[in-house]
């Protein structure tokens, strides 16, 4: 569905961007990849491995609602990555978080409407469910404002979608580097929040690959939510360096013990190997989210289901860690 159209990232120049414009120019044809961020450097980088004729880089914040406006024109499907992300600095940066998360969600919205961009999907995070954190609230009004832009698009085409999932092994600022650096520079010891912490793991490729398919699954409205494994921090750290001790050291500014992707109050719906949060409002034009797009039914299960990172079901041993890692 890729060949021959024009694809803009926001925050392109970011892990997930830059495995996502690998997998388009593997698997597909694209007229146009755009890659907008404010970044210059990171640019610069990232073109210097990726200069296909496809290529166009646009420097710009989603802050920045015109210079959006002007990077969207014949643009046909949008992924929204650009986000501040790190828990402890939103917690002490707590409007600079909300200007671009929240005001540039809403830039985002605006000009793929005023573009009839075909379809978008923003990436959102488990700590957008339930959220005790600045970064998670933020993410939470950002899936509410992109799920509630269904219901303003009148007869333009525009649909949005999020997607929803939990850390990504081995990301820029994620704790896997960050633990291999303190392993690499001879460190006695691994700092541990909590020895019962939990958390959500998923590849990048896997992440991406889970958007691709979300753009054909998509009607618009819905927060896709994929089933991924689980794993205590301990453990990670054993994986990584089995000899090493563990610090415990307290639970950062605005973490959680354990991540949660759909809450009790949620509405869901069950497909093979993952969930769909149905809309809290009504759109204007009634949708059937329990039949997707490619026509592949799920199963309606309602309010009540809880999917954290505690309760998961799929428990990553090791082994299946340093093997995730490694595909990684």
């Amino acid at each position: 569905m890729f060949d021959n159209k024009n694809i803009l990232i926001t925050g392109g120049t970011g892990s997930f961007g830059k495995k996502y414009t690998k997998i388009l120019l593997e698997k597909y044809k694209p007229n146009k990849i755009i890659i907008y961020s404010r970044d210059e450097l990171k640019q610069y980088e990232m073109a210097q491995d990726y200069d296909q004729k496809c290529m166009r880089y646009f420097i710009g914040d989603v802050r920045d609602g015109k210079r959006l406006d002007d990077a969207m024109q014949g643009v046909d499907f949008v992924i929204h990555a650009a986000a501040l992300k790190h828990v402890p600095i939103a917690e002490y940066n707590p409007m600079e978080c909300i200007k671009t998360n929240i005001d540039g969600a809403q830039n985002v919205i605006n000009a793929a409407l005023k573009n009839n961009v075909e379809k978008v999907i923003a990436l959102s995070t488990d700590k957008a469910s339930a959220p005790i954190n600045l970064y998670g609230a933020t993410k939470l009004a950002s899936d509410k404002l992109f799920v509630a832009a269904n219901n303003i698009v009148g007869e333009r085409k525009t649909r949005f979608a999020v997607v929803r999932y939990g850390n990504v092994v081995g990301s820029r600022g994620s704790v896997v580097p960050f633990f291999q650096k303190l392993i690499n520079n001879g460190a006695k010891e691994l700092p541990i929040t909590n020895i019962d912490m939990t958390r959500f793991l998923i590849t990048l490729e896997d992440g991406v690959k889970f958007v691709l398919n979300n753009f054909e699954r998509m009607h618009g409205g819905e927060i896709f939510v994929p089933k991924i494994p689980s794993m205590k921090m301990t453990e990670l750290a054993t994986s990584l360096a089995p000899k090493l001790p563990h610090k415990i050291i307290g639970i950062r500014p605005g973490e959680k013990m354990h991540e949660v992707m759909i809450t009790a109050s949620d509405n869901v719906i069950e497909f093979d190997n993952y969930y769909v949060i149905t809309p809290t409002i009504q759109f204007a034009q009634k949708v059937d989210f329990t039949i997707n797009a490619l026509n592949k039914k799920g199963k309606d299960i309602g309010i009540g289901f809880e999917y954290d990172s505690l309760n998961n079901e799929d428990y990553l041993t090791n082994e299946q860690f340093l093997e995730m890692l490694e595909r990684s």
